[in-house]
């Protein structure tokens, strides 16, 4: 009997991430800083709509593209954050999570052979979502040096007649870099005069530690060339109510709500209403877990300067991203060891692309507890590596 599998799926290699998360979940007295998934519950007020949501009997499906309470609530929040204006009733679509956006984003969008830009480090979904949506993944291999942001110059060399989509991951996952408005006015320049449309994946925005975050669709000329990718599972810490939503064109979000239509129908109803409250009153509880998330961050900086490890200062997401390389060995097998012997599970750099060979991704959306524990270890470790 042979097994009906698609060779373009089977080619695919599952995600870098999950596989230390299941091993240390099976680790008894093992610390885990490899899931990016908020130490936060959801807040109080917004768990309280979505149970007031589920007495009331709101159990039914919404329209496709969401709520339009809720959909008119993200125009609002991207018009008081962002000063971009979008219409609730044709630019906007909420989906199960970012992941979903950018998948049906990319299936939206791009025909075979078409070119995907896409830089790495970056989030595991991006290059499989091209391939499956039958793009060409063009990747760009991003540098410490350049605190692994795009410049102009790497773009311009990636460029071809066939790209149609660059994908922008900042704040970035797993690097924790951001791009500044400087940055993004260069690309934004090279975009328009090349007729290049982006996918901006602003699933972090609200964790920017160094100014405001500035999205490129704010910028002249990029909001009818702009998906713009944002969610509650990050921000909100909201990671299991799996609600996310793409604003953008209105021609490519009716293309990606009929995909979604028929492959999802609505994003689940009891979290659209625990959202709009989010929107409406929940700006005080992400200012209050930004804080939180950065008393870590600089904690962690501090730990890797004292231990001497090499680490960029990354100003947004809760990742750091330090730099491995002195001890010889790959980031699979430093990550591999660390776990095995003093218990602590962090993602090696390569699960996010080639360029992240020599990194170690280490999330710090976990108690200052754990992180003191976890630091105390991997100074232990790289200790006896540094010895042998």
């Amino acid at each position: 009997m042979t097994i009906p599998l698609s060779k373009l799926v089977t080619e695919i290699k599952p995600s870098g991430i999950r596989k230390f998360f299941d091993i240390v979940s099976e680790m008894k007295d093992a610390i885990s800083l490899g899931v990016g998934e908020p130490d936060f519950d959801t807040p109080w007020h917004i768990r309280e709509e979505g149970i007031y949501a589920l007495e009331r009997g709101k159990t039914f499906y919404t329209s496709n593209a969401g709520l339009k309470e809720l959909r008119e609530e993200i125009c609002a929040y991207q018009k008081r954050h962002q000063g971009i204006e979008y219409n609730p009733m044709s630019e906007v679509l909420v989906t199960v999570g970012g992941s979903e956006a950018i998948d049906i984003g990319l299936r939206a969008m791009v025909n075979q052979g078409d070119e995907v830009i896409i830089p790495q480090p970056a989030y595991v979904s991006y290059e499989p979502c091209a391939v499956l949506a039958g793009a060409k993944p063009v990747i760009i291999n991003l540098k410490a040096e350049n605190d692994f942001r795009l410049t102009l110059e790497e773009l311009k060399s990636a460029i071809t007649p066939k790209t149609k989509i660059l994908i922008l991951p900042y704040p970035n996952n797993p690097t924790g870099a951001i791009m500044e408005r400087g940055d993004l006015e260069k690309i934004a320049k090279i975009c328009i005069e090349n007729d290049i449309y982006v996918m901006s994946d602003e699933i972090y925005s609200a964790l920017t530690y160094k100014g405001e975050h500035v999205s490129i669709a704010s910028l002249e000329g990029m909001k009818e060339r702009t998906i713009l990718i944002n969610g509650f599972s990050k921000a909100y810490a909201m990671t299991g109510w799996r609600l996310g939503y793409a604003c953008g064109p209105s021609e490519i979000i009716r293309q990606m709500t009929k995909i979604h239509q028929f492959a999802i129908m609505c994003a689940p109803t009891t979290s659209q209403y625990a959202a709009v409250e989010a929107l409406r009153n929940g700006d005080g509880d992400v200012e209050e877990m930004r804080d939180a998330y950065n008393q870590r961050r600089r904690y962690l900086m501090n730990a890797f300067r004292e231990m001497g490890l090499e680490c960029f200062e990354p100003y947004g997401a809760f990742y750091v991203f330090p730099c491995i390389k002195e001890f010889g060995m790959t980031s699979e097998e430093f990550a591999t060891r660390f776990l095995q012997e003093e218990k602590v599970a962090a993602v090696p750099g390569s699960a996010f692309g080639a360029s992240g060979e020599g990194y170690l991704r280490i999330s710090y959306a976990y108690s200052i507890e754990n992180l003191k524990e976890a630091m105390e270890r991997l100074g232990r470790f790289i200790e006896r590596l540094r010895e042998a």
